[in-house]
């Protein structure tokens, strides 16, 4: 491993002296930092691994998940909870999904609300839970045998079109953009998510031979606007009429999307990149990534930058310079193309330092605050050289996420213990009541040789979720964790994501035993 660091070191070396970019200097550990996970559910990719698994262990495989990501030191899942016109929880518009009970609007037997469950084992473990919906992509085949008669595609076949073998929500029409703001609202209403978080599908994907009929809409709609004109005022609309609705029933709930790594080529349009992709956001999927940013209906970005570093076509390091210099008034962060590793035709992938030196040539960006890896399963017993290389370089610390840019800033109370209790193998340390909501408490902690300093990530022990009894708030830690360490601090850190200025504190040598 010592001949990986030092081939790692020297190639990013060569890649920052080299690069044509406007970079700060490289951080090696940053103390803010999104670092995510998309756990996919269509077609069982990551999770449940067979449609036909008992809750059990369901349960089990989705923790395995969350343990393995969480000893690599990230900080966020982003959970698929619908991916066709279905649901991975209780909903009065739309159907159980088969890829959950194996029968679409099958409810999971014995019973338990599996969103919910989720988001608790999630934030138990300090990860912050983006709740994914793919809203257009109404099916994944044609054969209604399968689909369940709570479906919409049963429920309101007019709304939907047919598509290279998949049927989709109509985006012109205005029952269908009220209809998937519900489904929305419905999930923000009911459950304790940090993000709602869109992919990449607005309109379809362009297949030759095929059309997308949408002309009956046109031409009752369209006022005269050209096609491809009036399709992205079409998803512009239904961004905006998401974004109003989530802030006004939870403010603290962020809007989040992974668009297509590439907006335009440069070739179309002197403001694209340089780039020569098939396909792109603004022409074929009529989505309109900058638009969304410069009117502040989304929080962060999340292009997905699945090409390698130097790729002939669309290159990582072209396309993150494009992206940090056309972002603004949201978080932006790097979808990274995990899934590729030894298994894509450039094999560029075939070398663990690829994701390695993407991380590290991210962070050479001021503005650009992390990255998402698609998907779970590729670190989950494959690709370990490439897991212990970020496990003893990049993500050798913790890293907590910055708030992001719209979110309010708030002056936090500083954390104050009340008392310190020994349960099992845990602490229980409760805290004085605060005046705004917290969610995390972040425990730092070094050896009688140092000094607790907030800012240095090496120092951060853990995060832990805040856990509330009445007005009462406590952590557990376990005990383990504090050995060889002396001194310690605390923060909070709320729904916004502000982080308080951390109080210094003396854990007793003897703790209070409970009564």
């Amino acid at each position: 491993m010592n001949t990986y660091k030092s081939l790692l070191i020297l190639f990013s070396i060569a890649l920052f002296s080299t690069s044509e970019v406007s970079a700060q200097a490289k951080i090696m550990y940053p103390k803010n930092e999104f670092r995510a996970v998309w756990i996919a559910t269509v077609a069982n990719i990551d999770w449940p691994k067979n449609s036909t698994d008992p809750v059990e262990k369901q349960k089990s495989d989705f923790i395995e998940i969350l343990e393995a990501y969480k000893k690599l030191h990230y900080n966020a899942v982003i959970v698929q909870i619908r991916s066709n016109g279905d649901a991975f929880y209780p909903s009065e518009l739309a159907p159980w999904s088969r890829n959950l009970t194996a029968k679409e609007g099958k409810a999971p037997t014995p019973y338990y609300d599996t969103l919910e469950w989720m988001i608790a084992q999630a934030h138990l473990r300090g990860l912050e839970f983006h709740a994914w919906l793919n809203p257009f992509r109404a099916t994944s085949g044609t054969n209604k045998e399968i689909i369940s008669a709570k479906h919409d595609l049963i429920k309101h076949p007019e709304w939907m079109i047919k598509y290279a073998g998949k049927y989709y929500y109509n985006p012109a029409l205005p029952e269908v953009q009220n209809h998937l703001t519900k489904i929305v609202e419905e999930v923000v209403h009911k459950y304790d998510i940090d993000a709602i978080h869109f992919d990449d599908y607005f309109y379809p994907y362009t297949v030759e031979g095929e059309k997308f009929n949408d002309t009956e809409s046109f031409n009752k709609y369209s006022n005269g606007i050209e096609l491809a004109d009036w399709r992205r005022n079409n998803v512009n609309t239904f961004i905006k009429q998401i974004s109003i609705s989530i802030k006004k029933i939870k403010p603290w709930v962020q809007f989040g999307i992974s668009p297509f790594g590439v907006w335009r080529n440069q070739s179309v349009d002197p403001r694209g990149s340089d780039t020569q992709a098939g396909q792109t956001n603004y022409d074929d999927l009529f989505a309109d990534p900058l638009v969304w940013m410069e009117n502040n209906w989304i929080d962060y970005i999340l292009p997905q930058l699945y090409w390698s570093l130097d790729h002939p076509k669309a290159s990582y390091t072209k396309l993150l310079k494009w992206w940090s210099e056309n972002s603004k008034n949201a978080a932006i962060y790097v979808g990274n193309g995990s899934y590729k590793i030894k298994s894509d035709a450039d094999k560029k992938w075939d070398s663990p330092f690829e994701i390695p030196n993407q991380i590290d040539y991210t962070r050479s960006f001021n503005n650009v605050q992390g990255n998402a890896f698609f998907s779970a399963k590729w670190f989950l017993n494959k690709n370990q050289e490439v897991t212990q290389l970020l496990a003893e370089n990049q993500y050798k610390f913790h890293a907590i996420p910055a708030a992001v840019p719209n979110f309010k800033k708030l002056v936090l109370d500083v954390p104050r213990v009340t008392s310190v209790i020994k349960d099992k193998n845990e602490l229980v340390i409760s805290l004085q009541p605060t005046r705004n909501p917290v969610r995390y408490v972040v425990f730092y902690g070094v050896d009688a040789t140092a000094e607790v300093n907030s800012d240095d990530p090496s120092h951060i022990l853990d995060k832990y979720l805040v856990l509330k009894n009445n007005n009462r708030l406590s952590i557990r830690v376990p005990i383990a964790i504090l050995e060889n360490k002396s001194k310690f601090a605390l923060s909070y850190i709320d729904y916004f994501g502000n982080e308080s200025k951390e109080i210094i504190t003396q854990l007793p040598k003897t703790v209070v035993k409970p009564n």
